[in-house]
């Protein structure tokens, strides 16, 4: 039958068997939150909503398919980077079909992602992160608690999901360390310095006197509004506020005391195994960006302090 001829009957581009399937797979098997679940899925929609315009069924398609909806993604203005995730996702359903037997061959095999330089994230020197902690008004109701936040962000390199899911039964402030449950509810042990201990208790004091709404009770961070726990959104305002009362240029996030926790590490001559572990990093890989800026940082000391550089440049001066 004609392309033309099918026109105002689009087929349906994936049998609803396979998708409950993948789904079990995503949740079961992969181990994922359903925070990363739902960005699988949902990238996985795009292509299917992609494939219904063309009138073909996910588990018969080209390679010549994917490179069309490469194409049609950068027409939008989906970035590179946006574009390698969704692609990374694409590859994850059809390894899926192919385990599943659904496809003899994997049309994902030799689809090449988008380019993406490397970023090097910004890092706030220490200085800074002081400027940011004082800024915090503690004669505020949620003083005490926006301080906490910030320090649990930076001295123990917590991603904004992890602080906002963090529980008072993952807390063990004698032994001085919390249990965090990271992507894909893989857990880790993170230390709690002296300085966050003290936070803490100062802002425990002041959630004492809130009654927390059902469900909420165990969440550590609190709104003080809402008696339920922290939205990301909150923890994104409340740092941009700060940010923007020190007069920082520089783009201020939650990961960025993330970023910044790493760095410092490094700098202080922490091995990457054990920073690794600290962030909860599956692979190496991801935390070697870390060591990209400290190659920065290691060159400029160099180049300031290296004796040959030093005679350089006093040759350079009496010229």
């Amino acid at each position: 039958m004609e392309k033309s001829e099918k026109k105002g009957r689009k087929s349906t581009p994936l049998d609803s068997r396979i998708w409950r399937r993948y789904v079990q797979y995503l949740k079961l098997e992969r181990g994922f939150s359903s925070h990363t679940q739902e960005a699988y899925l949902e990238d996985l929609r795009k292509w299917l909503r992609f494939l219904e315009d063309e009138y073909v069924d996910a588990r018969y398609v080209s390679l010549d398919h994917l490179e069309r909806f490469v194409v049609a993604l950068a027409e939008v203005g989906v970035q590179a980077r946006s574009q390698a995730r969704i692609l990374s996702g694409l590859r994850s359903f059809y390894r899926f079909l192919m385990v599943e037997r659904e496809i003899d061959a994997d049309p994902t095999e030799l689809l090449e992602s988008p380019k993406i330089g490397k970023h090097l994230p910004d890092v706030l020197s220490l200085d800074e992160i002081n400027a940011l902690m004082d800024a915090v008004d503690l004669s505020k109701d949620e003083g005490h608690r926006d301080r906490a936040m910030l320090e649990m962000l930076y001295s123990c390199g917590l991603r904004v999901s992890e602080l906002c899911n963090l529980q008072m039964s993952n807390l063990y402030l004698d032994e001085g360390f919390v249990r965090v449950m990271g992507k894909g509810d893989k857990e880790r042990i993170v230390p709690l310095s002296p300085q966050v201990t003290e936070e803490l208790g100062y802002w425990f004091d002041d959630r004492n006197r809130i009654e927390p709404r059902p469900g909420h009770e165990n969440y550590v961070f609190l709104s003080l509004r809402r008696r339920t726990k922290l939205s990301r959104i909150l923890v994104f305002h409340v740092i941009k506020e700060l940010a923007g009362q020190c007069g920082l240029q520089k783009n201020v996030s939650p990961h960025t005391f993330r970023h910044s926790f790493a760095t410092h590490l490094l700098e202080g001559g922490a091995n990457l195994r054990a920073i690794q572990a600290m962030l909860g990093h599956e692979s190496i890989a991801t935390t070697e960006i870390y060591m990209h800026i400290d190659r920065s940082r290691l060159r400029e000391e160099i180049l300031e302090h290296h004796p040959r550089n030093l005679l350089y440049k006093e040759r350079c001066r009496a010229d």
